[in-house]
């Protein structure tokens, strides 16, 4: 794998980069393979990238039905923060958190992650209340947070209407937390993954999953069988569908995720911008872009479209909190396909079928674990059973009653 670098940059220049390989190979697939990672998503690829460098395995296949990296990992809006109320989820996060400190150095490529810090606003009371309580236990989980007043808002944002139909009252801050980019983090992680000897066959939608014994033997698939004893379901949004080919059913639905982007703008938006009172979330990218978001649509269902009044919602809000913004235009509005958990933490575990492990129900919080959950997921699979930090997610919580109720903590756990 050729290493990117200032030196290896000017080389390339020299030649109109007509010199750079392959980021990563088109392989046809294998008749057997130790693990089939189903999703080449950011989770998927980041499972197989561990599952290589930290366990050793090398016979691995990432199957993708579209290309890589199409599915929510382009459909998001790339916020990464750690600060989460129970113990389970912030030492999971946290976890992320500092693989995402040094991911761009451990994959030779820019992941453009911009730790320019996350604010969510306050706008009654008992929001206040519950950011006080979230701060202090983040501090306890030896995470980065503050409480922000009104005047301390209005220092970091001198744009910002703090009296509009939701006062601010204050917010919580975590000067760690930030942005990356969505397409570069799949892409680092495929290429190091292949670089690995890691097999990632795009094109090549599951058609079911066969059983034997009570354990898992392969996957079929538009490009034929493929044999494997471990196979790893990390299809985001349609996990359920998937995983119910193997007679598992998963206590998931899945939601449309609304988010669109503006004209570009010259710098003036320093941090992400949160609410959960409301639904809308809103950061500037690298391009100038203004990256608008908003909660899920409460409807079920596969449709990467949504609904017009849940976009109207979200920009009725960031304009009430930000009229400078009213006169710019929107450039593209797209919808992402997120699966919940009754909790609204995900799940990542083994499964009654020997050999079948499942990652999924993220909702709106997939992005930003993207590096723990690979992390982890490696584990869990490698080894047949959970890392400490993902034993809590695993999919017996929803029989013995101990969930992780991130939802109720937060209103929304974007």
């Amino acid at each position: 794998m050729q290493k990117f670098s200032i030196w290896s940059l000017l080389k390339n220049s020299l030649s109109y980069h007509e010199g750079w390989q392959r980021q990563w190979r088109s392989p046809e697939p294998k008749a057997e393979y130790d693990v089939v990672v189903v999703g080449a998503g950011g989770h998927g690829l980041a499972t197989a990238y561990y599952l290589a460098k930290e366990h050793g395995l090398r016979n691995i296949a990432v199957i993708e039905r579209g290309w890589l990296g199409g599915g929510n990992t382009s459909r998001n809006t790339t916020i990464v923060r750690s600060n989460y109320l129970w113990d389970e989820a912030t030492l999971l996060y946290e976890k992320s958190m500092k693989l995402w400190e040094g991911l761009s150095q451990e994959l030779n490529y820019n992941v453009m992650f911009s730790q320019r810090g996350v604010m969510n606003l306050g706008h009654t009371l008992q929001d206040m209340r519950d950011i006080e309580r979230r701060v202090s236990a983040n501090r306890l989980n030896g995470v980065d947070a503050l409480v922000l007043s009104p005047s301390e808002i209005k220092e970091r944002l001198p744009f910002i209407n703090l009296k509009t139909r939701y006062p601010i009252l204050g917010a919580s801050f975590q000067p760690r937390g930030g942005v990356a980019r969505h397409d570069a983090v799949a892409w680092g992680f495929a290429r190091a993954a292949d670089a690995l000897g890691v097999d990632i066959i795009q094109n090549c939608e599951v058609t079911g999953i066969r059983r034997q014994n009570g354990a898992v033997t392969g996957v079929d698939t538009v490009k034929g069988f493929i044999q494997a004893k471990k196979i790893a379901l990390v299809a985001a949004g349609h996990a359920s569908v998937v995983a119910q080919m193997a007679g598992v059913r998963l206590p998931i639905e899945s939601h449309p995720l609304q988010a669109l982007v503006s004209e570009p703008l010259k710098p003036i938006f320093p941090t992400v911008v949160m609410s959960n009172a409301i639904h809308a979330y809103i950061s500037q990218s690298d391009k100038g872009d203004l990256v608008i978001g908003a909660g899920i649509d409460s409807y079920t269902g596969y449709g990467q479209r949504g609904s017009y009044q849940t976009i109207e919602h979200t920009l009725q809000a960031i304009v009430e909190m930000f009229p400078l913004f009213s006169r710019v235009r929107m450039n593209r509005q797209w919808g992402g396909i997120v699966d919940v958990s009754p909790d609204a933490s995900p799940i990542i575990s083994k499964t009654p079928v020997k050999g079948l492990y499942i990652n999924c129900g993220w909702g709106t919080g997939g992005f930003k674990a993207t590096p723990g959950s690979g992390w982890v997921m490696a584990h869990t699979v490698a080894h047949d059973r959970p890392h400490a930090l993902n034993e809590a997610f695993s999919l017996d919580r929803f029989y013995n009653g101990h969930l992780i109720d991130e939802h109720g903590a937060a209103a929304v756990a974007h």
